[in-house]
Order: structure tokens, then sequence, then C-alpha cells
């Protein structure tokens, strides 16, 4: 038996993107990774984020936004930023922590931007289901992507 790796999953407020990413390896990928997900900021739970996993059938309405520092003891393998914000504020990680880029548009502002045109809450809904559906195939080939960052 192959021992798990513990990846982190950070973005700016921890309230959409990477709740979602954690969302998905727990849902996914629990057998090899022991994933946590965090912000530089908390933010709260986004209802947009919760209400497509739900819709996927994955359940993170019991997630809470939470703030790196309070994983400053968690032996991360893997800091994987999915938002350029928390890429270029990312912190320092000791114990030879690997910072891995896969940013995703931001659905909250996606969704913003439509409801500003008019657009309706299913359109605004589906920036979050785009996020989600391309979150979830990067998550698919999760460790074995990770391999390729050593």
């Amino acid at each position: 038996m192959t021992k798990k790796i513990n990846v982190l999953f950070l973005c700016t407020g921890n309230s959409c993107r990477s709740q979602m990413a954690e969302g998905w390896t727990r849902h996914l990928k629990s057998d090899s990774i022991n994933v946590y997900s965090a912000g530089i900021e908390t933010h709260g739970l986004n209802p947009g984020a919760v209400k497509v996993m739900a819709e996927a059938g994955v359940d993170i309405s019991g997630h809470k936004s939470q703030h790196i520092d309070e994983f400053k003891d968690v032996p991360i393998n893997y800091v994987i930023t999915v938002c350029d914000h928390a890429h270029e504020t990312c912190p320092f990680f000791p114990g030879g922590s690997k910072i891995v880029h896969v940013g995703f548009d931001d659905p909250p502002r996606m969704a913003q931007e439509i409801a500003g045109k008019g657009g309706s809450g299913e359109e605004q809904l589906d920036c979050f289901r785009k996020v989600r559906d391309q979150i979830k195939q990067y998550v698919e080939t999760l460790p074995e992507a990770l391999a390729v960052q050593d």
C-alpha cells in the first residue's frame, strides 16, 4: 500500500474554488490523498459552490473557510494554488512542500458580471458549474499529475 500524500488547495478566501477542489478530492481520491483547503484570507463558504457541488453529488455544506495558518503544523507535500492571487502571495511552507499552480476562473466574479448584464440565476450558476467540472477533471488526474512536478 502506498502512503497517502497531503495536498492543500489554496485560494484567496477559501470560499469557492479551493472548497470545490477539496470536495472533489475527498470524493474521488480519498484512498491516496489527505486533502485540505485554505485561504490567505477567510471569506466564508460560497452558497453557489455548495449548490453546484450538491448537484454533482458532493456535499461540501459542512466545510468552513479556513486560514492558511491553521495548517502550519501539517506536513504538506503539495500546495496547489487555484487562483492567481493566492499563487502570487503564497506563503513559504517549511519542509519541502512543492507549490503547484493550476488556475481556474473565479465563479463569483463571472456570476456577478452576468448578473450585471441581467443574466438569470441559472446563468450565474452555470459559471460555478463550469469551474466545478474543470476542477473535477483536474482532480481526476491526481496524484499522478503531481509526480510530473517533482
